[in-house]
């Protein structure tokens, strides 16, 4: 699965995008229902609710944001959708790591053998992946406010999405490969000769 499994969550999120380019109100509609069938399709594939965070952190946002776009059409959240969207995303990310849970976790025990769960240099590589993620969704939220506010060129913030998005994603697939490399290395250094 590897970086399948975490860009997954993302779909409604990217039909949000899509729709939204139309209506703000139907993206906002769209990234529900897009979120409501991603999570209850993984769900009937049994996956647990810590390997779907993002999943459920979207439906609620895209719930949110659904009823503000039905009782005021006109709102001026809807100039600003873009940047609260990573808001929401930091947000999300950032509170699994308060709560001691990085949303990373469930999903890398769907790709790990369960002997390794409860290693602490496996939790350790979660929660740096989850970091990076929760970094660029910062850099990504507070690079379109910036823009929003200035009134900036719309390639900025296509440039500070790339980067923020592309940069985890790097990460997210180098990393865990990287530490367990240094860790089989550390472990046999360790080894008593002749074993």
């Amino acid at each position: 699965m590897g970086l399948l499994g975490y860009l997954r969550g993302f779909v409604p999120w990217i039909v949000a995008g899509v729709v939204s380019s139309f209506d703000w109100r139907w993206g906002a509609l769209g990234g529900l229902v897009a979120g409501l069938l991603l999570v209850v399709a993984e769900r009937l594939r049994g996956v647990a609710f810590d390997a779907l965070i993002l999943e459920i952190s979207s439906v609620v946002y895209f719930a949110v944001l659904g009823v503000v776009a039905l009782v005021s059409p006109d709102s001026p959240v809807s100039d600003h959708t873009d940047a609260l969207s990573f808001v929401w995303l930091a947000g999300t990310v950032w509170g699994s790591l308060v709560i001691r849970r990085p949303f990373t976790l469930g999903i890398a025990r769907r790709q790990t053998p369960s002997e390794y769960w409860d290693l602490p240099e496996f939790v350790q590589v979660n929660n740096r992946i989850t970091v990076a993620w929760g970094l660029g969704f910062t850099f990504i939220a507070a690079v379109l406010a910036g823009c929003d506010a200035a009134d900036a060129p719309a390639w900025i913030g296509i440039v500070a999405r790339v980067a923020g998005l592309v940069a985890p994603a790097v990460f997210t697939s180098v990393y865990p490969a990287r530490a367990q490399a240094r860790l089989l290395a550390q472990q046999s250094a360790e080894m008593p000769a002749g074993r």
